[in-house]
């Protein structure tokens, strides 16, 4: 794909994901998509921003999930100077979650 992400394969690709209805849907897509490794890979540093934006420490971190300090560090640089599309996701994720912990 090179350098430019918006390409129309990209485009392609994030509309299939958006006709996505449930988790087990994107499980299905996602295990046909990707390798266990790039999935595993994937959700690996989705834990590691949901960790970082709760203020734990790279060590704590790194126990946890096993990533290396590389990787933390470089998803804590898309935190702080990437596109904000960790900090959209987890907000929203969170507003799900608020009425569920309110209960």
């Amino acid at each position: 794909m090179g350098k430019d992400l918006r390409t129309e394969a990209a485009d392609c690709l994030f509309d299939a994901i958006l006709t996505l209805r449930d988790r087990e849907e994107c499980y299905r897509f996602f295990e046909d998509v990707c390798t266990v490794n790039e999935l595993q890979a994937l959700s690996q540093r989705f834990e590691v921003a949901h960790m970082l934006r709760d203020n734990r420490t790279y060590m704590d971190i790194a126990e946890i999930t096993g990533a290396s300090t590389a990787t933390i560090s470089r998803v804590n640089r898309s935190l702080n100077y990437g596109h904000d599309g960790y900090d959209l996701v987890l907000g929203r994720l969170r507003e799900q979650s608020a009425p569920e912990s309110a209960s």
